[in-house]
């Protein structure tokens, strides 16, 4: 059984983040990919925003990581040459009884830390974005868009420049606590039958991250969460935007509503929207969702054409928490919280994990190495 210093599961965003704030603090470490490519889930399927930290509760791990990641992200991007652009976006209320609302998502933004938001009247916001219609707006000049696969391309070459190695098409089937050796106790082991002894395992398994824990010989299973999946569909705009900026609707729901994001090249798409399902590989776009995406951009850019809308792609959410319910925070299960040496579970790790990972991941090191 070959020994190392550490396992991650999973090549999408985070677990490449992580395998790299690992490697780069001197471990031995292999990133374990069941897909033959990096970023093959979640992690190519959504928006590509760099969030700025404003909605989640203040004290949570998403307000926290997301308001790090976010400074940690754009200064990476700029060291790396990583395509991303400080766009800004406009948060609207788009009728009277919402501009109430636009005060407490600015209070909750600077209880996060967040203190550049600038509250802008109907006119001011019109004078910034000439098509959009709202009574009201958030600007916030920090939320931006980064080419998500040449990020984690740098992850991916930072990590194996300091010695990381990446094994793709290698589905973990099992992990067990205490069947390595007595120096590395955690045995993980591949659908292939290889087994590793590694005295770290993070489980960054995305979608597939609460089945994999179940498979966790030793680990509690009453401390895990229920896995759902909530899929988001989005519709590209035929033609181009009259928008500089992203424009979103004040929240609703289990997202943050219908929304309009441009990508690098300054095409312009619509959504996520919800829709609960059980099958994680869900991911066809069903046109005639696209009737109701008509109803909600509208409210905000009334000259949408019809025809305008063309079915996209959709992503799919991992949460932990399902329809009805608060929306819970991201999970770091670390020793601390179920007594396995040296096992994180990061479960949940959806929205704004993106723009949260290079924090993300040093809260790993840190759950694995307090102090």
């Amino acid at each position: 059984m070959e020994q190392i210093d550490a396992v991650v599961i999973g090549a999408g965003v985070v677990g490449l983040a992580v395998g790299r704030e690992l490697a780069l603090h001197g471990l031995e470490v292999m990133v374990l990919e069941s897909e033959n490519a990096i970023g093959t889930g979640t992690s190519s399927r959504n928006s590509e925003v760099i969030h700025a930290g404003i909605y989640y509760p203040a004290g949570s791990l998403k307000a926290r990581l997301c308001v790090q990641g976010k400074q940690l992200l754009y200064s990476y991007c700029s060291a790396r040459g990583v395509a991303h652009q400080r766009l800004g976006k406009l948060i609207v209320a788009t009728h009277p009884q919402q501009v109430a609302q636009l005060t407490g998502i600015q209070a909750r933004a600077a209880a996060n830390g967040v203190h550049d938001l600038q509250l802008l009247g109907s006119a001011e916001a019109r004078a910034m974005e000439p098509a959009l219609k709202c009574d009201a707006a958030l600007h916030s000049p920090s939320t931006g868009i980064i080419d998500s696969h040449g990020f984690m391309l740098a992850l991916q070459g930072d990590m194996e420049n300091a010695g990381g190695l990446l094994a793709f098409c290698s589905p973990v089937h099992a992990i067990g606590a205490g069947q390595g050796t007595v120096t590395h106790p955690l045995r993980v082991t591949t659908e292939d039958g290889t087994e590793l002894a590694a005295r770290c395992v993070v489980n960054a398994a995305g979608l597939s991250a609460v089945a994999l824990a179940h498979r966790i010989d030793g680990l509690d299973k009453s401390l895990l969460p229920r896995a759902y999946c909530a899929k988001g569909n989005y519709f590209t705009l035929a033609g181009k935007a009259p928008f500089a900026r992203l424009i979103y609707p004040v929240p609703e729901q289990a997202g943050l509503g219908v929304h309009l994001t441009l990508d690098l090249g300054g095409q312009a798409k619509f959504g996520p929207d919800v829709q609960w399902v059980d099958d994680p590989n869900d991911l066809q776009v069903d046109p005639s969702r696209g009737d109701a995406f008509y109803a909600e951009v509208r409210k905000y850019w009334p000259s949408l054409e019809d025809g305008a809308l063309l079915a996209g792609y959709a992503g799919m959410r991992p949460k932990i928490s399902g329809p009805h319910e608060p929306a819970a925070d991201f999970m770091i299960q670390g020793p601390q919280q179920h007594g396995v040496a040296g096992l994180v579970n990061l479960m949940g790790i959806e929205s704004p994990g993106l723009t949260s990972s290079l924090a993300l991941a040093r809260e790993v090191l840190h759950r694995l190495h307090p102090g």
